[in-house]
């Protein structure tokens, strides 16, 4: 496990991180979220080791983090750092020597993740050749070529299509089911929904929240359903009655509809379907959870209030 314990940092006399706790579990992906200016890179620049805790302790499987920990660490700045005069093959072998890799290591790791996303032909092309996409993905590669076992991750989907979102996507699940801690840093709060196991949520240097997205989105929910039926739109508004309001509705043609609702009293989502049931095909039921969005601004809200 990845600890920060009771961290305070100031930078030019300004404090930007105040008594920050936190946990990075292995084989789970967190996201760390937060607005501008709420201390996420200078957190992530003191795991790094770029800068040091003025206060507290970083430690990694219950030992204070040294230099040598920096070759378990992959690391992907919002802001790339490629050379545009310099090909794959030589960022490659710059950055796998920055972590210590032999250059038989090196080779072989970058073939090997070439291959597999049929860019061979890229091996030797300058960076400055490449679309941006293209780019990204070449730092990608060059952040976990030597699989590191600490992943930190800032914006990493800025710049992509879907289809390298999705590319990118794939590759965290893998890492993730491989037991690699990994952080995401983004304001990018679908992304958090479909992929991180965890939210840490900070603001002003401080922790609102630390938790499971499930049950971070449980813990906001307003008793709001979705379903989808097919049948009549006023006998399903018949049916409802006074138990239930109906929150937006949309047609999606062949007398099939999409109804949101949310319940009033006591009425619970199993009440719900018996009572349309007899009126009604239902097609589809869920219960809706709140985006990250909504809940981040929850959280933050209530922690003004505690103050």
């Amino acid at each position: 496990m990845l600890s920060v314990e009771n961290v305070f940092k100031s930078i030019d006399k300004k404090e930007i991180i105040r008594g920050l706790s936190v946990n990075f579990e292995e084989g789970k992906i967190t996201g760390l979220l937060g607005p501008n200016g709420a201390g996420k890179t200078t957190l992530i620049r003191m795991i790094n080791q770029i800068l040091s805790p003025d206060k507290g302790v970083i430690s990694w499987q219950n030992k204070l983090m040294t230099p040598e920990n920096l070759t378990t660490i992959g690391y992907l700045p919002e802001e790339r750092g490629l050379y545009r005069n310099m090909s794959v093959l030589e960022h490659a072998l710059f950055f796998g020597a920055l972590k210590g890799m032999p250059q038989k290591n090196i080779l072989h790791q970058l073939d090997t993740w070439l291959e597999k996303w049929g860019i061979q032909d890229w091996k030797n092309k300058n960076i400055g050749a490449l679309s941006k996409g293209m780019a990204q993905k070449i730092q990608f590669l060059l952040t976990v070529l030597h699989q590191p076992t600490i992943l930190i991750l800032d914006e990493p989907f800025s710049g992509f299509d879907p289809v390298n979102i999705d590319l990118i996507r794939q590759e965290l699940l893998r890492l993730k089911a491989e037991g690699n801690t990994i952080i995401i840093s983004t304001h990018n709060m679908k992304s958090v929904e479909e992929i991180c196991d965890k939210a840490v949520m900070i603001n002003e240097g401080q922790k609102i929240a630390e938790e499971t997205v499930i049950n971070l989105q449980k813990a906001h929910k307003q008793d709001v359903f979705s379903v989808t039926f097919k049948g009549n739109m006023i006998a399903f508004a018949n049916a409802l009655w006074v138990g239930y309001e109906i929150v937006d509705k949309f047609d999606k043609g062949q007398d099939i509809f999409e109804v949101h609702l949310k319940t009033r009293r006591e009425n619970t989502f199993n009440d719900l379907l018996q009572t349309l049931i007899a009126h009604v095909e239902i097609i589809a039921a869920t219960e809706l959870l709140p985006s990250m969005e909504k809940v981040f601004l929850a959280e933050l809200q209530q922690k003004k209030k505690e103050e």
